[in-house]
Parts: C-alpha cells; structure tokens; sequence
C-alpha cells in the first residue's frame, strides 16, 4: 500500500473517527457560539469564571468566557485526536468521564455557590449526563470495531 493510500485510508475515519469528529466539531461551535450576541442572550453579563455570569447560550444554557474556552479546547482536541482510532476512542471515553464529572459536580454544587465557577445549571446537568452517556458508549462500542479493523 502506498503513503498516499495509507494517508486516504486514516483521514477517510472509522466510525470512531467520524465520532470523535463530530463532537470536536460541535463543540468547537458551541464554544464560539458562546460569545455570539443573538445565540448567546446577555453577551453583555458575560463573565470570565462565576456562576453570576448572565449570559445564556440559545437562552438555556448559562455559559462564561471559561465555559465557551473549555468547549473550544474541547473541540480542538476532538479534531486533533480524530486523526487516529486510538485517540478517537480516548477522546470519547476520557471526555465522556470528564463530563461525568462535571454532572455530579453540578449536581452536589448548588447553582449559587460560589464554587459553581464553570457556571452550571440545570439544563447544563441534563446536557452534561446525556454527553457523558453519549460519548462512553460510543467510545466502548464504536472502539471494539476499531481495534479489530487495527
């Protein structure tokens, strides 16, 4: 097989791959959307790391500067590590726990403590479980493809 056919072959994605790109991709939008008056109400109450932060991301989901830089580095990484099945399957997985996380931690902080930082609410909670779900799940069972087709 030659260098070009191999270079097709790992940029056209496994399953996984094409997984793991879409998430990155989505939360790169995500994090960009963040900072877009009319996606984002109260652009203008935006903060950089509080659970006071005003702005709403499609008027549901409260979001700061730290919220909106953490989905763009998210979804950097997502596209990075799409590149490869392995790191597709780690991207998903790790950051399927990560989200985990981050669901009991909205779930355990109260929405107005001041250790609410990222902020968090409840719409975010719900997002944060179905994401975490979501990304394990295929990074389990799109992985197994993966390591047989390796």
């Amino acid at each position: 097989m030659s260098d070009r056919t191999v270079n097709r072959v790992r940029y056209a994605g496994t399953a996984i791959q094409k997984a793991a790109l879409v998430f990155g991709i989505v939360f790169l939008l995500v994090g960009i959307a963040g900072f877009i008056p009319g996606i984002t109400t109260g652009t203008d109450q935006l903060e950089f790391a509080t659970h006071t932060s005003g702005a709403m991301l499609l008027g549901i989901f409260q979001v700061s500067v730290l919220h909106n830089l953490v989905h763009v580095m998210f979804g950097v990484a997502g596209l990075a590590l799409a590149g490869s099945a392995p790191g597709s399957k780690g991207y998903l997985i790790v950051g399927g726990a990560l989200y985990a996380v981050l669901w009991v931690y909205g779930l355990v902080v109260p929405h107005d403590h001041a250790a609410n930082f990222v902020p968090l609410n409840a719409a975010d909670n719900w997002l944060h479980l179905v994401l975490a779900v979501a990304m394990i799940a295929l990074g389990v069972f799109l992985g197994r493809d993966a390591r047989n087709r390796i």
